[in-house]
């Protein structure tokens, strides 16, 4: 099971990643994916090994985006690829069978693309705009999720992600997304996890993704 709450990591440091890191492990978060931009691959690296350690101390998933052989070097729970990333048919070959995949998905296209190359969940966005990243795409909105879920029909889990607050959650878990990534969601106040998590784990959300994959079989 992939946990249904996501905390991509945020800083203008690499420390600062780290520090958030330990702060939402500290705080119940079960999945970290570790994003760092803009840096060289051996800090990156550097880094992933000191997520591994913060991560492992928690029992807390830890998810490398992009660099899928710095994530299996550290022996990461897995990899998060975007649409510009390795193609997750050349990670798998390079994984551990155990590590799982993720991808970015915008469009109803992207989505079956990422499907037919089998990644274990896929992260679906923007919700709306947000700074955390840049050459953002198309904002999909609550209408954008109920279109795409709708025709995809699938049982792959599918994370809602791009500015995400508290008070979506309600209204996104309607249209049958499995999950939900944050990132300035969470860093701004660490005890939101707690209120995501109660959000996510109650009964409403296991009905609707029933009721959904039921009415579309």
């Amino acid at each position: 099971m992939i946990p249904k709450l996501h905390y991509i990591s945020q800083g203008k440091t690499v420390d600062e990643h780290l520090s958030n890191i330990q702060n939402a492990c500290s705080s119940g978060i079960e999945l970290v994916q570790l994003r760092l931009k803009k840096f060289e691959e051996p800090a990156v690296l550097k880094a992933a090994e000191q997520a591994r350690e913060i991560t492992s101390r928690f029992q807390t998933r830890l998810i490398i985006n992009d660099y899928y052989k710095i994530a299996k070097e550290v022996k990461a729970d897995g990899v998060h690829l975007g649409q510009n990333d390795t193609c997750p048919k050349t990670a798998r070959r390079h994984l551990y069978s155990w590590q799982i995949i993720g991808g970015t998905a915008n469009t109803l296209e992207q989505a079956q693309e990422l499907i037919a190359k089998k990644v274990d969940y896929i992260g679906m966005g923007p919700f709306r705009f947000t700074l955390t990243k840049a050459n953002l795409s198309p904002v999909l909105g609550v209408d954008g999720y109920v279109t795409i879920i709708k025709k995809l029909n699938t049982e792959t889990p599918i994370i809602a992600i791009g500015g995400i607050t508290l008070e979506d959650v309600p209204d996104i878990l309607k249209t049958g997304v499995y999950g939900i990534a944050a990132s300035a969601g969470i860093t701004r106040d660490f005890n939101n996890i707690a209120h995501f998590k109660k959000l996510l784990d109650g009964n409403v959300q296991e009905q609707v993704w029933t009721a959904f994959k039921h009415e579309n079989k």
